[in-house]
């Protein structure tokens, strides 16, 4: 079992769990109404997502729905083992459903990670993360399009942020207070020793220019906390996040 620090804001009616590993985040939104799931980890995490419910008061039975950020292994790979057993929705931007039904696969393989193999960080991080399923292939052949989602436990509400992967969202949680921006803006990774805000390796990018430009925006919203999908949370203003990362 993934070792699995959890840290809550309690927003009063709701709570905005960040979910942190050793090699990947996921989100709980927690409501009375249940729960949502925004990522879900690496195939080998769906045991890790499930205890991550139960050390908040929760379990599988109550997820309504599951967001994806993107629909990279590291994120969709959880949430595609637990829709073997469980049904609940799961849901993408527009332009992210084909990549999470996996019509076409747009992450990092062996030639993309070739030049920065050689480094010691990288070379024990391809070791982890291929006894979790990196190499893993198998989408979510249902995933739909995101739409209003008001309704659901947390309120989300969709951030495109595309650049990452071509349809990457984040999200806003907690009324606005939360910001949880997927692999756009991270605070930390494995195969680095930088920490604080920053972008991801260019390998692991789809569109650099068009990633840099989405974490541009996020400068913008009035959140003071980041939940990235790597990397601990951080407390603070979005600008000086997004000054951090783009070197400005």
């Amino acid at each position: 079992m993934a070792d699995l620090d959890i840290t809550t804001i309690d927003h009063g009616s709701t709570k905005t769990h960040l979910v942190h590993t050793a090699y990947v985040n996921w989100v709980i939104l927690q409501s009375d109404d249940g729960v949502t799931l925004v990522d879900g980890g690496y195939p080998g995490h769906a045991g890790a997502v499930a205890e991550s419910l139960r050390r908040v008061g929760s379990d599988l039975a109550e997820v309504q729905a599951a967001l994806l950020t993107h629909a990279h292994v590291d994120h969709l790979g959880g949430l595609a083992q637990i829709g073997r057993t469980r049904s609940f929705p799961v849901y993408a931007d527009p332009a992210e459903v084909p990549h999470a039904r996996r019509d076409y696969l747009e992450q990092a393989d062996a030639s993309t990670i070739a030049p920065i193999a050689y480094r010691p960080r990288v070379m024990r991080w391809l070791q982890g993360v291929v006894r979790l399923g990196a190499l893993d292939k198998a989408g979510i052949g249902d995933a739909q399009p995101l739409g209003d989602l008001s309704a659901l436990p947390g309120a989300p509400v969709a951030v495109p942020a595309h650049g990452h992967t071509r349809g990457h969202s984040a999200f806003l949680a907690g009324d606005g207070e939360v910001l949880i921006s997927g692999d756009s803006l991270i605070s930390g990774h494995p195969t680095t020793k930088r920490r604080g805000p920053q972008c991801l390796d260019h390998v692991f990018t789809h569109d650099v220019p068009a990633n840099e430009a989405a974490v541009a925006t996020l400068a913008d919203l009035d959140a003071v906390v980041l939940m990235p999908g790597h990397g601990p949370m951080l407390c603070g203003r979005m600008e000086t996040f997004v000054a951090q990362a783009l070197g400005s």
